[in-house]
């Protein structure tokens, strides 16, 4: 048999010991290598020390909760994808964990089918070449797409993969409006089945990092009923 490509390492932190053997069955019969964590110290130090293509996180996990790991890791690394393993109904769950970094979520029970899509989806968007990766300026925000990072005050401030795609996009068409239909399918793809709440919980997110007062945003506005526009 000849040799492929080599398989990308999943980081994979879940105290569950019958579900995370079932998961690493599962992901290494789809093709990927898997690095298991019980803990969330555990998980930190190997996503900081091994640099996985991509985590899949727990929320209730003994010592630092899922919420903890993925603040911890975006502190350090911006690019990283980060999927939050969530429980049924908890949407209370799901909006912390996108506003804590996350960039997808998974709500249990799930099938492996949509965990693996949603990996490879991930993973796809964060090592394809862009176009476009120049820096610009928001307000008084330097935003730096190319190193997912933006500077405020003297501060850099890491931005998850879909935070800097997603406002390259808006970019892109400063001043006009773009909808949350062409950001999905731009920014996510469609095939990752993502909602019209994915985009309005990083547009929270991104105003955080950019508005001098996000109650009352300046640059990223909403056009109601349609989407959102970038003004400088």
């Amino acid at each position: 048999m000849g040799s492929g490509p080599p398989a990308q390492t999943i980081l994979l932190v879940e105290d569950d010991p019958a579900l995370a053997l079932g998961l690493i069955d599962s992901l290494e019969f789809e093709g990927f290598q898997v690095m298991h964590a019980k803990t969330g110290e555990d998980g930190l130090d190997l996503a900081l020390s091994q640099r996985p293509a991509c985590v899949i996180l727990d929320l209730m996990l003994p010592g630092m909760n899922g919420y903890q790991v993925c603040e911890a890791i975006r502190r350090e690394d911006g690019t990283v994808p980060i999927i939050m393993l969530t429980a049924r109904g908890q949407e209370a769950d799901k909006i912390r964990g996108l506003d804590s970094g996350a960039d997808d979520y998974v709500t249990k029970p799930f099938g492996i089918g949509e965990l693996v899509a949603r990996i490879r989806a991930a993973v796809r968007r964060t090592s394809r070449v862009t176009t476009g990766q120049h820096g610009f300026s928001i307000g008084g925000v330097t935003v730096d797409p190319a190193a997912h990072t933006l500077l405020r005050d003297g501060e850099v401030v890491a931005l998850s993969f879909y935070e800097a795609e997603l406002l390259k996009l808006l970019y892109e068409r400063l001043g006009e409006p773009v909808s949350r239909d062409e950001i999905l399918d731009r920014v996510w793809g469609q095939k990752s089945n993502p909602t019209n709440r994915t985009v309005d919980n990083f547009v929270v997110k991104l105003r955080r990092k950019i508005e001098p007062n996000q109650d009352r945003p300046r640059h990223i506005l909403t056009v109601y009923g349609h989407g959102y526009k970038l003004v400088p």
